[in-house]
């Protein structure tokens, strides 16, 4: 069984290593997420609600995270990296980090969720293009791929160009 909790000072390393054997062979992997990750934990875009580990057998087996970045002016989440370890791919390990990281972001009365991924992993979880909502991505030629989920406490004046927690310039 498969538990999702928030994340634990003592976790850090195997988060460290999952995210490093998850990106290994990832196509478009920048090679450096876990370092971001970490870089991520010290800035203070962080929030520990929004650091969750998924746990198999009492052992840390994936993680995903969102910090804070800047839209109009205000704090909107900007999720990931999400690591599963390689050896668990296809057991729904990831799907439970992403709904549990929406969901977190729904209770806390969030207004939305930015991401950068494949538009057909993301779209199942209620995400679609921001440009769709007037929201940019900080690289144009992110097109189709920076992507929103948008929650309850959305409102419309969140417009403009998203700007990552600036962990992301180091390591993204």
């Amino acid at each position: 069984m498969t538990v999702i909790r928030r994340e634990t000072e003592g976790d850090a390393p195997l988060i460290h290593a999952i995210h490093d054997a998850a990106f290994a062979t990832t196509e478009h992997s920048s090679g450096h997420e876990a370092d971001l990750v970490d870089a991520l934990r010290t800035s203070g875009d962080w929030v520990p609600e929004y650091s969750l580990v998924a746990e198999a057998d009492g052992k840390p087996v994936g993680h995903v995270v969102s910090t804070y970045g800047r839209l109009a002016g205000e704090r909107v989440l900007g999720l990931g990296p999400i690591g599963v370890d390689p050896a668990l791919h296809g057991k729904g390990i990831g799907s439970a980090l992403m709904h549990a990281a929406i969901g977190a972001a729904e209770a806390r009365n969030e207004p939305a969720i930015v991401l950068l991924g494949s538009p057909e992993l993301y779209g199942r979880f209620g995400f679609g293009p921001a440009a769709e909502h007037g929201v940019e991505a900080p690289d144009p030629n992110w097109g189709a791929y920076f992507q929103i989920r948008l929650l309850t406490a959305w409102r419309d004046a969140l417009r403009g160009t998203y700007a990552y927690s600036p962990a992301f310039n180091e390591f993204g």
